[in-house]
Formats: structure tokens, sequence, C-alpha cells
């Protein structure tokens, strides 16, 4: 995540939006139709909130804006600002047709930075953002029951893959 994110600010067209977006969708397990539908009403980065609707029979809710999301933010809003969208236009994300961020647009985005990351071998993709969220959380020893409710699962077998590639989930059995 690291190299893509820092690949966003150097070798993308619109580096500030892509920053962004690698950077909601990896903190906040976001699918790309989640990010690509999301209001400028729906983050507020004087309280450092962020309300994710999720799709899918997923639960929505409120989440908490992390260490520099509330600056990477701030950053695009001065961008879109300058490109002038349409004022129909409330997507957080749009493209510099001025038009809502597509789901073909960042995937190709995202192949293009991960292309400049050197990371091309392992074909990455926007959902893979979102299980890298999760298996992140069961690395750092996040509970189960809160990383299902953070990504919005109803159900916890939806959940509990994250699990299976964990070292350490045996650890403290005796």
């Amino acid at each position: 995540m690291d190299r893509l994110l820092a690949a966003s600010k150097t070798s993308s067209r619109n580096p500030a939006r892509d920053y962004a977006v690698l950077l909601l969708m990896f903190r906040h397990g976001l699918r790309v139709s989640e990010l690509c539908a999301m209001k400028v009403s729906d983050i507020n980065v004087n309280t450092k909130e962020l309300h994710v609707t999720r799709l899918k029979g997923s639960d929505s809710g409120p989440h908490e804006l992390y260490n520099g999301e509330s600056q990477a933010v701030k950053a695009w809003l001065v961008e879109r600002a300058k490109m002038n969208p349409p004022e129909d236009c409330d997507t957080l994300f749009v493209s510099e047709r001025r038009k809502p961020l597509s789901r073909g647009t960042v995937w190709v985005m995202i192949g293009l930075v991960a292309k400049a990351a050197g990371l091309e071998h392992l074909s990455i993709h926007p959902h893979m953002l979102r299980h890298s969220t999760g298996f992140n959380l069961v690395n750092k020893g996040t509970d189960i029951r809160t990383i299902q409710g953070y990504l919005g699962h109803r159900a916890i077998s939806s959940t509990v893959r994250y699990t299976k590639l964990d070292s350490k989930r045996f650890a403290k059995l005796f």
C-alpha cells in the first residue's frame, strides 16, 4: 500500500484525487462502486468523519477519518473546486471531464499506479484494496466482530476469510 500511495503522488495525472481515492479505499475497505457513489456531503473534514454507504446488502455507517485522510481529502477538494464541476454533480470524486468518477476509470488508474510502483505483476484491482483492509486489520489483532462491522458485513462468514492467512491465529490458544 505504501508503494501504491507513493506512486499515486508522482505518476498520476490527478495526484491529489488518486491519492485520496487509494487511501480511502484501503483504509475504509470501500468497494469501487461505494467510492464512485460517495457524495461531497458524505465527508466532513472538520469533524473527521466519513459516512460510508455500503452496497450489496452490507451495513452502512460512520467511519472516523484517520491519519492523513482529512488532509488528503482537503487537497482533493481544492483541486476539485478548480475543475468547476457542474452544480448538479455532487459526487466526491470526479473525472477530468467533470463527471462522476466511473468504476472503469478507477480500475485503469489503479493499474497505472500499480505499474508505476513496480507492482504490475500482482494484477492489483480495486477489490484487492478491500481485501487488504480485512487482512491488515486481522494482522493488527483486531477482533473479528469489529472487522465485520467496519467492513459492513452482515454475515460473519464474509469476514472470517481474512483469518485464514493469519500465521498467529493459533498463537494464544494455550
